[in-house]
């Protein structure tokens, strides 16, 4: 797969054999009569699967047209390159274009990533980051557009950002497992909290709550209480079983690692730490497989991108196995977040927004500084036809 193999590449450097497909047979990537790359016809279609599919120059590292440019070449220890039907092997994406199209339209130009899988597959139904552009008109001054920013880059797989309160769920499962009277405890929030002298402040007062309420209203003061309590040998092992510092192997695509620091800190600094501010930083990819262990009972299917690949005869070229993650909460812990997930949105995000849906989640604001916070929403779907 050699960028310089003319029995593969044209001379632009165009991966020039194999098809790439969605999970439907739509067409999203293939090669004319001229041996140039060619695209799907909807523009926005294009730009949505992006990051999934790759652009003419390979630029995009995540995208198939160079992440999986060996399998769509046909490569076999018989034949090698040459394909004596000429064509190359389809590559079929767990990818949905549709579910990519409403969900870029959703960014409304925003820069962001948006992710959904199926928890006991593990096949990646959505895949979208943004800034994205159309491959059939690429930009051409990258470094000068501040609006391009970061446009080569798949967010989802390869990005890492401040979790702001979905961190919680972490430091929820370790204070259920850690803490006999959680359940029984209230707590007074003034709109700020003195931990170890230390003030971690809220957007408004909550007033008194137990930790349904806290988790219902994101009230940072409790959870920094919680954190301090734990400690932070606690939340780093907490976090390391939940595999939010770890790397996933996404059909060959290693996902970025998350970072923690937690020793070392003040006791208000692990408060901070506590409710997914300071130094955290997460990977989209990561907390999406989290979402889905605690969905599954504790673990839940690794993701994969590639769902199959046939040659030019129709007939299956490679196999491809599911993996699990193995635990990474345990499953009574699971039952009762998802639970209380579950009252987030009935309480307050609203049932409404979801009809007809079972939606277990947890919002989340990350402050970075000066700039716009970031904004996250990470959960889940539960019933059996409805994995997600």
């Amino acid at each position: 797969s050699y960028a310089a193999n003319r029995h593969l590449f044209n001379s632009s450097g165009e991966l020039a054999v194999g098809r790439v497909l969605d999970r439907d047979g739509d067409v999203l990537s293939w090669v004319d009569g001229a041996g140039r790359r060619a695209y799907y016809e909807n523009a926005t279609v294009r730009k949505a699967t992006l990051h999934a599919v790759g652009d003419r120059g390979g630029n995009i590292g995540t995208g198939a047209l160079t992440a999986f440019a060996d399998r769509l070449s046909g490569y076999n220890l018989l034949t090698g390159a040459y394909s004596p039907l000429g064509r190359g092997n389809d590559l079929y994406l767990t990818l949905d274009a549709r579910l990519n199209y409403i969900a870029y339209q959703a960014l409304g130009g925003r820069k962001g990533a948006v992710g959904v899988y199926n928890y006991q597959t593990g096949e990646v139904l959505c895949m979208v980051s943004a800034p994205s552009f159309d491959p059939l008109d690429p930009p051409e001054h990258v470094e000068d557009d501040p609006a391009s920013d970061g446009v080569y880059l798949n967010r989802f797989l390869s990005g890492t950002f401040g979790p702001g309160s979905v961190y919680k769920t972490i430091t929820l499962a370790a204070a259920i497992e850690n803490i006999p009277d959680l359940f029984t405890r209230t707590w007074t929030c003034t709109g700020s909290t003195d931990v170890a002298g230390e003030a971690v402040t809220c957007p408004h007062a909550h007033g008194e709550l137990d930790i349904y309420a806290a988790l219902s209203s994101s009230c940072n003061g409790v959870f920094a209480l919680l954190a301090a309590e734990l400690g932070d040998a606690v939340l780093e092992a907490y976090t390391r079983q939940a595999g939010l510092t770890a790397r996933y192997s996404v059909s060959g695509l290693n996902t970025a690692a998350g970072s923690f620091a937690f020793s070392g800190l003040s006791q208000g600094a692990l408060g901070w730490a506590g409710v997914g501010q300071g130094d955290d930083l997460v990977n989209p990819c990561a907390l999406m497989v989290y979402m889905g262990a605690i969905a599954n009972g504790g673990s839940a299917a690794a993701p994969q991108l590639v769902l199959k690949t046939e040659n030019a005869l129709g007939l299956p070229s490679g196999f491809y196995r599911r993996k699990s993650t193995g635990t990474l909460v345990a499953p009574a812990t699971a039952a009762t977040l998802a639970e209380m997930m579950h009252r987030n949105v009935t309480e307050t995000y609203g049932a409404g927004r979801f009809p007809n849906m079972d939606v277990c989640a947890k919002s989340g604001t990350a402050e970075v500084g000066g700039g716009s916070p970031h904004a996250w929403f990470a959960g889940f779907l539960r019933g059996t036809d409805t994995p997600y």
